[in-house]
């Protein structure tokens, strides 16, 4: 096959016509030649960390949706469904992704569970790290959100580190809002990137200490506008990234969309490309094609240098993708799962309350970090409820791994619902039921629609029911990639005509447990301060 077009050389930093011959999956010459094509030719995208599940499709399913947007690779971390099944779950992602034409390059979940606070599907122990890490289908220890293990020197987190070291694949870091000497010890220890930076004072100091900082742009957590401008002097120690995008997002875009952003903003576009193409194969050595000769033939058509508009994929010489359609064909998977617990009564949400304040969840838009506030709540009967008017409102957190497992109830404010409630299982990173409502009897509808389907994200209003089953770990669909996000994108819009005013309210809701993300969550054992890391009590003082 032979393929012209405007060849762009990030490496040597210079666009050229040329001619790119592959054969047999490989790229066998590129030659410097005048002709009249003005389409572009150049690597692929990769996003260089993402959660595959967080997409609620198993990966065959992303790779189908990716790949119309120029993604050819991920740097995948497969922790959610192994947070429910284990190392069977990440055997389960990376079989499956072998059965399509795309590149995923999968880590050992170095946390499962998380923490200890919260009630988890399995354990992976250093022992299961090393077992993982031993296999050539691993290529790096995943996110070591367990910072504080690190700085004060867990034997059993010191141990995955070293397993990373002895088989020479790189650790990746979650460190958000680490500075001074911890976060100096973090780095010594061996963790080589970061995506948690909000701040781009916070990626300077990382960046100083030689840490590779990957701007992230998700469907909840926003870092890109922060960061971007980074780029133009440190392109050479920066990724892009995801992290978790759900199916709706995906359908629109991915990869290609940051780099249209940042060229927009007049960040020289081969820095740009770098970052978005070259530095994740670079830094994770991962078999992925960078458009020199030799290599694999995985590279992109794209109409200009401006919108990175893709009009053809390609993956080991494979057209994979034309003009928005994907060439990728569905494959048969199996649908495991973990899911035990039983149906729930409005009163098991109840929460007694004498008029003192208390500490509220403050969620915040494009964000994964919250706030703790104190404030008053309203009591009706000797009970805490939802407050509407002065949006308070009731969160809990269903623990799905036990059948009869009392939940925990804590409030949250900037959800702005007036009426009805929803609920997921998709709740990072243990993946309990968690929910928000405005009455008991929304929330307990909606959790125990959840529980029926043995997973799913919903939304309920008085007789009006809405959802979007997760059989699969209880956090990935069985549809087809469209049809996922389509229906995904019904279930949003019913939520914010209860008057929710977040930009994504199911990736909001499903964070709201994750307590290695300060300050205040909510775990299926409690209300947990992430400054403290420990527990606190729902009364202040």
């Amino acid at each position: 096959m032979e393929l012209k077009g405007q060849i762009v050389d990030i490496r040597n930093k210079r666009i050229y016509p040329g001619i790119v011959t592959v054969n047999d999956g490989r790229i066998i010459s590129i030659v410097e030649k005048r002709h009249w094509e003005k389409q572009y030719i150049m690597p692929g995208f990769i996003d260089a960390h993402i959660h595959i599940e967080s997409s609620m499709l198993v990966p065959s399913e992303f790779a189908r949706l990716a790949v119309t947007h120029g993604t050819v690779a991920t740097i995948s971390d497969p922790h959610e469904i192994a947070n429910v099944l284990g190392a069977k779950g990440v055997e389960y992602m990376i079989e499956n992704g072998k059965k399509v034409p795309f590149k995923f390059h999968f880590g050992a979940p170095s946390c499962v569970p998380a923490t200890s606070f919260e009630t988890a599907g399995a354990v992976i122990d250093s022992e299961g790290i090393k077992d993982l890490l031993a296999s050539a289908d691993i290529y790096y220890l995943a996110e070591m959100m367990n910072y504080p293990g690190v700085i004060y020197d867990d034997a059993e987190v010191l141990k995955k580190i070293a397993w990373a070291k002895h088989f020479n694949k790189p650790v990746d870091g979650h460190a958000p809002a680490v500075t001074g000497d911890g976060l100096k010890k973090y780095v010594n220890a061996g963790v080589t990137t970061d995506h948690e930076c909000f701040t781009s004072r916070e990626a300077l100091e990382k960046l100083a200490l030689g840490m590779k900082i990957i701007i992230r742009e998700g469907s909840a957590a926003k870092n890109f506008e922060a960061l971007v401008y980074l780029l133009s002097k440190h392109y050479e120690n920066m990724m892009f990234c995801s992290d978790d995008k759900h199916p709706d997002d995906l359908i629109v875009g991915h990869i290609n969309e940051l780099c249209a952003r940042a060229v927009s903003k007049g960040i020289d576009v081969f820095k740009v490309l770098q970052a978005a193409c070259l530095n994740p194969i670079d830094h994770y050595k991962i078999p992925v094609g960078s458009l020199r000769e030799n290599d694999p033939a995985d590279f992109i058509v794209v109409e200009d240098l401006i919108d990175f508009n893709v009009l053809q994929t390609y993956i080991n010489g494979q057209l994979v993708a034309e003009n928005d359609q994907s060439f990728i064909d569905r494959v048969v998977f199996s649908k495991p799962n973990n899911f035990k617990a039983a149906a729930k009564k409005p009163s098991d949400f109840e929460v007694s309350g004498s008029g003192g304040n208390i500490r509220v969840i403050e969620a915040l838009e494009g964000q994964l970090i919250t706030n703790e506030l104190h404030l008053k709540p309203l009591l009706k009967d000797g009970k805490i409820i939802s407050d509407t008017q002065n949006d308070i409102l009731k969160i809990v957190v269903v623990n799905r791994y036990e059948k009869n497992a009392k939940p925990a109830v804590a409030f949250i404010k900037n959800f702005g619902f007036k009426k009805g409630a929803i609920a997921s299982s998709v709740a990072h990173d243990c993946h309990n039921i968690v929910a928000i409502g405005v009455s008991d009897e929304e929330i307990c509808s909606a959790v125990n629609l959840i529980i029926e389907n043995k997973g799913g994200v919903c939304a309920v209003e008085k007789k009006i029911q809405n959802i979007l089953p997760l059989p699969i770990a209880g956090i990935i669909s069985d549809l087809d990639g469209w049809e996922t996000g389509k229906r995904y994108q019904e279930i949003d819009k019913l939520a914010k005509s209860f008057g929710c005013r977040l930009n994504a309210p199911f990736m909001t809701l499903s964070f709201m447990a994750l307590l290695v993300i300060p300050d205040l969550k909510l775990s299926d054992k409690g209300l947990f301060s992430g400054s403290k890391f420990e527990f606190v009590g729902l009364g202040v003082g």
